[in-house]
């Protein structure tokens, strides 16, 4: 039985790490600038190409997940933290496929031009405003808890490895060979 993830996921896990990464940092960064300048455009450019970057990961991670059996975490975990353990990623898968998907939505309902990739993306014949105000504010909402999820995340993982002393962590890091 395996005791760590596959090299795949492991790949996957930390390469959309980075993504969010920088799909947060582009957004904050982003007000630093005046509506309208260049640099403002361009990260805002980089933020949609990103996030569009971030869905298809996940799609690939929810594609290969299923490719290959979980391993245990040992010593294994209460039943409670097994529960709490899987509805947190079930969290963070669903707002990291539905995060983009919105973004993508209240650009397309928003009735201008915008750009993915420097390509001109296709928009609503007929916007609908209050539509896409709705799912931009949806999706700063969902970002913006994605801070507190990423970092309960995060916590759990190093909570595991340095308290529990259990192997949670070391089944995602890169193997030392």
């Amino acid at each position: 039985m395996r005791t760590r993830y596959s090299s795949v996921q492991i790949l996957l896990h930390w390469l959309v790490f980075v993504l969010v990464v920088l799909t947060y940092a582009t957004m904050d960064i982003k007000g630093w600038y005046a509506k309208g300048t260049p640099l403002r455009e361009l990260l805002a450019l980089t933020h949609y190409s990103l996030g569009f970057c971030v869905l298809f990961l996940m799609c690939i991670r929810l594609f290969v997940r299923g490719m290959y059996v979980t391993p245990p975490v040992k010593p294994a975990l209460p039943r409670w933290q097994h529960y709490f353990s899987g509805g947190a990623q079930i969290l963070i898968y669903l707002m990291f496929l539905s995060l983009p998907v919105m973004g993508i939505l209240s650009q397309y309902y928003g009735g201008h031009e915008w750009t993915m990739f420097n390509i001109l993306m296709p928009r609503s014949v007929f916007p609908n405003l209050p539509l896409q105000k709705l799912l931009k504010t949806l999706h700063e909402w969902l970002a913006n808890a994605g801070y507190y999820l990423i970092g309960l995340h995060t916590l759990a993982a190093l909570w595991h490895h340095y308290r529990r002393r259990d192997n949670t962590l070391i089944r995602m890091l890169p193997s030392r060979k």
